[in-house]
């Protein structure tokens, strides 16, 4: 068993109670302004930006640090439509068929159905994956764990990089996604985790009137 190998903490930066108190509040304007879009642009997006906040989710915290996700950026139009087709045959299924009336009820205020034209029409995709197992720096096999915990984590970040870089974004999920194993050619041991879409809104993007929970409906203190 590899022994624990330390260095001394030297990135953090402690901030004045009134600084602090400042900066969350700024941060608290910042992430309100996110809004969840489905009229994009096609107008295009820098690889660098893309690569940036990946690097950025890529920093997120995971369990015993395995890192158990991976990202696929897509920009090919060809790629696109192809996700864009299968996505809306699951997405038809699920409309019509699978969906519990009590699902399509709440989905009723965001306006939203089978019809998905943002998978072709935003410069970006990025299918993000959640692996079940990796490899060691040794190239030994290792089990992951927390793998939806991580995930999550990582892909939040990736939100709000993109978010800070100022793009707009939609997380999509249709559901199987397995469409997305086989059109992007990875491996079984990587389940499709979400969709994310990246782009600038659409010049009259329009988004649903709908609000947040307030704190005291989301948070206790004790």
């Amino acid at each position: 068993m590899s022994q624990p190998s330390f260095q001394h903490l030297t990135s953090y930066r402690e901030y004045s109670p009134d600084d602090m108190r400042r900066r969350a509040e700024e941060f608290l304007a910042e992430v309100r302004r996110r809004r969840t879009v489905r009229e994009f642009s096609d107008r295009p997006v820098s690889r660098e930006v893309i690569e940036d906040c990946l690097r950025a989710a890529g920093s997120a915290p995971s369990g015993a640090n395995l890192q158990p996700w991976r990202f696929v950026a897509i920009a090919s139009p060809d790629v696109k439509k192809r996700i864009r087709m299968a996505a809306e045959e699951e997405e038809r299924e699920f409309y019509q068929h699978r969906a519990p009336p009590e699902w399509l009820e709440a989905l009723a205020p965001l306006g939203t159905d089978e019809h998905k034209p943002f998978l072709e029409t935003a410069p970006w995709l990025i299918a993000v994956f959640a692996q079940s197992r990796g490899e060691l720096a040794d190239g030994r096999p290792v089990k992951h764990y927390y793998v939806a915990e991580s995930v999550g984590i990582a892909v939040g970040f990736l939100l709000l990089a993109l978010h800070h870089a100022g793009l707009a974004t939609l997380t999509h999920t249709p559901s199987p996604m397995a469409f997305l194993n086989e059109i992007l050619d990875r491996p079984s041991y990587e389940r499709p985790y979400l969709l994310l879409v990246a782009g600038y809104p659409a010049p009259d993007a329009r988004v649903p009137a709908i609000g947040k929970l307030p704190l005291e409906s989301i948070a206790s203190f004790r």
